[in-house]
């Protein structure tokens, strides 16, 4: 099957600018954009996040780093790292969400119709490609995206780098495709997988290099009615406080075809969320129940 990505759209007229349309790996979306031969792309880099009305998705060092909108000049993008980095989606359909003051994401503004990102449900963070919402937990932030979804708590001054913001946590989900990694089971595919989440969330500058880890879950689950797996790590770092990781795999709502990674860090700390709380997200992810418009019905 061909994976998720941009590709020439198939019901272009040939009138105006060449377009390309978004292939969530099982049909084509309402997500088009300008060819890249034909339009300026913004310089997205990385995470699950939203500054300056943005969402923006890839990995950084050692976290996850929240980007604005290139402007063209003025103020230097805003940075904030997390212990837990979600994938680089070169191009992928970025949102351009603003907060429903709900904890999930609402529409996308400045773009056409066919480039916003459908209404989510309240208290809800929505991976739209993906096919999943995560419930977002009090006092977190909640981040909905076209190709990724995040969640994210208490932002404190990097240890490695008081410069930059970190996080005590964060969850991060995107299709296993969009990242770049290829296995065969949900098995297979998070335990090649925690290996790059523990690196990217806590061997970068903001917390040194990972001297040790420890296994503490290497088990079947079920996730939105897949049968998916999970590895969590126990990690020392370097610098500043150790961290807990996960990553998780199962099979998209959407498509059993496709799966879906969702990682996650927790910083161990009297300020950061217990792992109870990341169990209690894991329970309540669910498939995506929302339609054209906001009405409702399975994505």
């Amino acid at each position: 099957m061909t994976p998720p990505g941009w590709h020439p759209d198939p019901g272009h007229s040939g009138k105006g600018p060449a377009q390309e349309r978004w292939w969530d790996g099982v049909q084509w979306t309402g997500h088009v954009r300008a060819s890249p031969a034909a339009a300026r792309r913004r310089g997205i880099r990385i995470g699950v996040g939203v500054t300056v009305g943005v969402v923006v998705l890839a990995a950084i060092g050692g976290g996850v780093y929240l980007l604005g909108e290139d402007r063209g000049g003025g103020k230097p993008d805003t940075a904030a790292s997390s212990p837990s980095a979600a994938p680089e989606l070169p191009g992928a359909p970025d949102g351009g969400n603003k907060d429903d003051g709900q904890g999930g994401e609402g529409n996308g503004e400045g773009q056409g119709p066919e480039q916003q990102v459908p209404p989510t449900e309240p208290g809800f963070a929505t991976d739209l490609a993906g096919g999943i919402s995560m419930p977002v937990p009090k006092g977190w932030k909640g981040t909905s995206g076209a190709v990724g979804a995040g969640l994210t708590t208490g932002e404190h001054a990097c240890p490695g780098d008081t410069a930059e913001t970190c996080v005590r946590g964060g969850v991060f989900s995107a299709p296993a495709a969009a990242m770049k990694l290829t296995a065969g089971t949900p098995e297979e595919a998070a335990k090649k997988d925690i290996t790059v989440n523990a690196k990217e969330s806590y061997g970068g500058k903001s917390y040194g290099k990972i001297t040790s880890h420890e296994e503490l879950k290497s088990e079947a689950v079920t996730v939105a009615g897949g049968k998916g797996y999970v590895v969590r790590w126990k990690v020392v770092t370097e610098k500043g406080d150790d961290g807990y990781v996960e990553s998780l795999v199962f099979p998209s709502p959407v498509s059993k075809n496709m799966l879906v990674v969702v990682r996650s860090g927790f910083d161990i700390n009297k300020d950061a969320p217990k792992l109870s709380v990341l169990d209690e997200i894991t329970g309540g992810i669910k498939a995506a129940s929302v339609g054209e418009g906001g009405t409702g019905g399975e994505v």
